[in-house]
């Protein structure tokens, strides 16, 4: 086919609207954007010309970019979008995202950084008025994407350095309450279970070295935490295994645990989902909890208080940290200020699944 017989589409744009109709383009704008304010008969007549000339209405992305703000935010995260719905944590977190932009009226863009190519398509091309990033390890090239960007955004979870925005709880102190409440109850022998401490999970037991490399600052302020108290305690370096967050990798963990020390009666696992993953696999190997072992998670999810016994955990405010992070993004940031620090409570909760170890 030559290339004079390529048909050429032409862009309809309001103007040709407003000529085929016999009206203004301030009338073709109203009848797209304000309705009420034009008669039901010229409203009819500017659609029927809309319609015969394939003009859909004015693109919104161009009325957005000469206002200068999209009004959304960007929540991203390191995984694929499915790991927003599949953990309970991340579902609660993106509820106070959703209920924090909803009371401004404003919406939420979804974005994917599984890998660096994906993530720098997404960062530069994304229709928003900032982003949040959640649960990132340090030095990641999503935080330099942002910069470049010039838009503000606001760090979930780890350190980004001075000027920039951040929300966090203390999971070094979150740690050490976990760890100590088993130590007060008379728990000698000790299992530390944490999520995944590189970008991709590596199941085995954990050296020093590796747990003081993770990348991600929660994972290693959270393992510091545990092995403080045990020191503080008197007691020898006690056992981390990374199982990550699936119960297979948990099965794996319970079962080394056990056949290197069969003394051990507590687990400390660095989230809820890895302590309840650890209770349902002690209960198919026919053992109990809190009679055979004790279990103490972290985060405080829904799950964690209807399961059967109620989890003992640490509760940090999940929701809480979406919403403060739309405020820092959407609300009123006072000139010159830059740097705001959010650091919400933690609590201990005491569930039903920690008690004094009983004698072997």
């Amino acid at each position: 086919m030559g290339e004079s017989s390529i048909p050429h589409t032409k862009t309809v744009k309001l103007a040709d609207v407003a000529r085929a109709a016999g009206v203004s383009q301030g009338t073709v704008s109203n009848v797209f954007n304000r309705p009420g304010l034009v008669s039901e008969q010229l409203r009819e007549r500017v659609e029927e010309a809309a319609r015969s000339l394939g003009y859909r209405g004015p693109d919104p992305r161009g009325r957005l970019l000469r206002a200068g703000r999209v009004n959304a935010i960007g929540v991203v995260t390191v995984g694929p979008l499915n790991c927003f719905f599949d953990d309970q944590y991340t579902r609660l977190f993106l509820s106070g995202v959703a209920k924090a932009c909803e009371a401004r009226g404003a919406g939420i863009s979804l974005v994917s950084a599984v890998d660096d190519e994906i993530a720098a398509w997404n960062i530069r091309t994304a229709l928003v008025d900032g982003f949040i990033l959640n649960c990132l390890n340090e030095g990641n090239t999503l935080v330099e994407l942002a910069k470049k960007r010039g838009l503000p955004f606001v760090a979930v979870d780890f350190p980004v350095g001075p000027g920039f925005d951040v929300v966090r709880i203390d999971d070094y102190r979150g740690a050490r309450e976990a760890a100590q409440h088993l130590v007060d109850l008379g728990h000698r022998h000790f299992a530390v279970f944490t999520f995944e401490t590189e970008k991709e999970v590596r199941v085995g037991f954990v050296d020093d070295d590796r747990a003081e490399r993770a990348s991600f600052e929660v994972v290693r302020r959270r393992l510091s935490g545990y092995r403080d108290v045990f020191r503080a305690a008197g007691l020898p370096p006690q056992p981390v295994f990374e199982t990550g967050s699936e119960y297979d990798g948990v099965c794996a963990g319970v079962d080394a645990v056990l056949a290197a020390n069969p003394d051990t009666t507590a687990f400390v696992c660095a989230s809820d989902r890895v302590a309840l993953h650890v209770i349902a696999y002690l209960r198919s190997l026919g053992r109990k909890v809190p009679d055979d072992f004790s279990v103490v998670g972290f985060d405080c999810i829904e799950e964690a208080a209807s399961s059967n016994p109620p989890l003992t955990t640490i509760y940090q405010p999940a929701i809480g940290k979406g919403e403060a992070a739309v405020e820092l993004i959407l609300g009123d940031k006072p000139d010159g200020v830059g740097g705001r620090v959010v650091e919400l409570p933690i609590e201990l909760v005491r569930g039903a699944t920690a008690a004094v170890p009983r004698k072997r």
